[in-house]
């Protein structure tokens, strides 16, 4: 969390997110109202979020890591873009739906506060994995294709990008993230190092160095971050290079 974050959520008078993410800033939430909802409600959160700031309350909508990277930011932008109305309010006596923007101006003050993605976190906690090009891509088929993934992904490695993986696996998805590794290695060697970092920067973060070929499955879920090395990562002590183009000069 980037400090500008922090006083921004404490700052508030209303906090919405998913239930877990409430969960993990409950210390800095103490006296806002609080609004969660569950997996899959996405769409509803962002309206209730919409809503309350049209009613001019200051709202801060969580989402883990940075907000524009697999968050809400984007589906915020959307909601009030197409000025769809919410469902009724959660609150007896609140105010009707949002009416959207008008002549291009967004009816209460929006900001878009970074945050520090997962992707750059597990980098840290494995050395420096993506000194060079990379590509991110999500195994999460919910809202796109396993098809089109698998395209991206096969783009990727034949390319020689390190390949980060988000949403690599879940109960309702045990084998994309298998799947995916058999399309990787069509250009990838077996002893290409991969990092998995569980839990990013939070209490009981755990990290593996493997290689593609051992690459424990077992042990990833959702809330793990997959790093694939391209043709010139190499592991060194206990952290993964990824070489930038310096060799050969002097240091």
């Amino acid at each position: 969390m980037t400090p500008r974050a922090r006083a921004a959520i404490e700052s508030s008078d209303t906090v919405v997110g998913y239930t877990t993410y409430i969960k993990l800033i409950r210390p800095l939430i103490a006296g806002q109202q609080v609004v969660s909802t569950g997996m899959k409600a996405e769409a509803d959160r962002c309206k209730d979020a919409v809503r309350l700031a049209s009613e001019g309350r200051r709202v801060a909508l969580v989402s883990s890591g940075d907000a524009g990277v697999y968050g809400m930011a984007g589906l915020v932008l959307e909601i009030i873009k197409e000025g769809n109305p919410p469902h009724p309010p959660l609150t007896k006596g609140g105010k009707g739906g949002f009416a959207g923007p008008e002549s291009g101006e967004i009816p209460f003050d929006f900001e878009v506060v970074p945050g520090i993605p997962a992707v750059c976190s597990s980098a840290a906690s494995l050395g420096a994995p993506l000194m060079h090009d990379f590509a991110v891509v999500s195994l999460s088929d919910l809202l796109t294709p396993w098809e089109l993934i698998l395209k991206r992904l096969d783009a990727a490695a034949g390319a020689d990008f390190v390949i980060a993986l988000y949403n690599p696996r879940s109960k309702g998805r045990p084998d994309n993230l298998d799947e995916a590794r058999r399309v990787i290695s069509r250009h990838r060697p077996g002893d290409t190092p991969v990092g998995i970092v569980k839990d990013s920067r939070r209490e009981g973060e755990k990290v593996i160095i493997t290689t593609l070929t051992a690459l424990p499955v077992d042990e990833v879920d959702m809330t793990t971050m997959v790093i694939i090395g391209n043709s010139q990562s190499y592991r060194f002590m206990d952290y993964i290079v990824t070489p930038r183009g310096y060799k050969g000069k002097r240091f």
